[in-house]
């Protein structure tokens, strides 16, 4: 088989594994695919109720500055939790086919951003909703998703890895993740921060894609060259990283299996 019949072929098995997991998440909901939509305008509304007058002098256009920073969290959240048991939950494939193991977390992290494909259309019709008049620079958005995918794709690697030898793993992240979401401004300015606590705010890698879709969307500017800089960074070291921790153990990662 040569290398361009392999490529079809993991295509296609990632391909079918992503309309699998779809398929499994769905599976007990009337509404199916439609929650991915009305997930984040229902989470909006809550959230813009609570914190809309709290934030209406700091922040213009409070529901579609949340959202952008939701969708863009829920991308990276989703991949990642679902990239931590892949090689568990498909032990058998991974003992009974010969197929790289990184198709397993390929395929997780895929399906997150096919999830937010869906996302996208209650996102357009909000910004139709609330006048956000489009601009050349909502362009540079894809870019943003791009890096935003390769850090989650390293995480997922990382993760996906630790979680075959440590089950607490899965517990541990959730309480991280927890502590990660205040860090990363998604419903609150940081303008009002000063010292320490704003600047871990500001390297923190989720915040700078975050604040990026936010200057696209909600100013119709491109973000600060050191915030693109900042952005490519942790998204190719934190790829490159996660997939070199992941090859390293990938023979004790069968054994254990």
């Amino acid at each position: 088989m040569t290398k361009k019949e392999q490529w079809k072929q993991y295509i296609f098995v990632i391909k079918q594994l992503t309309s699998r997991e779809i398929k499994r998440k769905y599976a007990r909901s009337y509404l199916g695919i439609v929650w991915s939509v009305l997930n984040p305008l229902l989470s909006m509304a809550v959230i813009s109720l609570i914190f809309s007058q709290l934030f209406k002098r700091s922040i213009d256009n409070f529901p579609i500055y949340y959202l952008c920073g939701y969708i863009l969290w829920q991308m990276f959240t989703g991949a990642t939790n679902a990239a931590m048991t892949t090689l568990v939950d498909n032990k058998t494939l991974l003992i009974k086919v010969k197929l790289p193991m990184e198709i397993f977390v390929l395929a997780r992290v895929y399906t997150a951003l096919v999830n937010l494909g869906y996302s996208l259309v209650a996102f357009a019709v909000m910004l139709v909703v609330f006048g956000v008049r489009p601009s050349w620079a909502m362009l540079f958005a894809p870019v943003i998703v791009l890096f935003l995918l390769l850090f989650s794709l390293g995480m997922g690697y990382i993760l996906a890895t630790a979680y075959v030898f440590f089950g607490d793993v899965k517990h541990l992240y959730s309480v991280f993740l927890t502590l990660w979401m205040y860090c990363s401004a998604i419903f609150y300015p940081i303008d009002s921060l000063h010292g320490v606590i704003r600047m871990v705010i500001e390297m923190n890698p989720i915040f700078n894609y975050i604040d990026g879709l936010r200057q696209l969307i909600l100013y119709g500017s491109i973000p600060p060259a050191l915030e693109i800089v900042r952005m490519m960074l942790w998204g190719i070291i934190m790829y490159l990283f996660g997939y070199y921790v992941f090859r390293k153990n990938k023979n004790k990662v069968m054994q254990k299996i």
